[in-house]
């Protein structure tokens, strides 16, 4: 039984550092895919510490796990938005996988 609970714990490590290296790769919009990886997880390491005990990690994980269920829920009846239509967002830290580039014009001086 006990390797039933090391198993979860590290299908839960995986579960979350895989979602967010494909997001932070820009491979997967932190959309319902992500948010489930991230409950999935949590759940995972929430089974994992209280069989170790380590009853920090299985409040933060409660809390990780709340935040993924709250966001999945919010997400259950938003539209798809088709990726085209998205507006572009760049958030700071996550690599630009639009492969436009910015074209920033110099200013000019407004004649008086």
């Amino acid at each position: 039984m006990e390797l039933l609970w090391e198993i979860a714990g590290w299908a839960g490590a995986v579960a979350i550092l895989g979602a967010f290296l494909a997001v932070s790769m820009g491979w997967l919009k932190a959309g319902r895919a992500f948010q489930t990886a991230n409950l999935i997880g949590a759940a995972a390491f929430i089974v994992n510490g209280a069989f170790h005990g380590a009853w920090p990690s299985v409040v933060s994980n409660v809390a990780w796990c709340l935040i993924s269920a709250v966001a999945l829920f919010r997400m259950r009846g938003a539209k798809a938005v088709p990726v085209d239509e998205a507006p572009a967002v760049h958030l700071p830290g996550v690599p630009d996988t639009t492969g436009q580039l910015a074209v920033v014009e110099p200013r000019t001086a407004c004649a008086a």
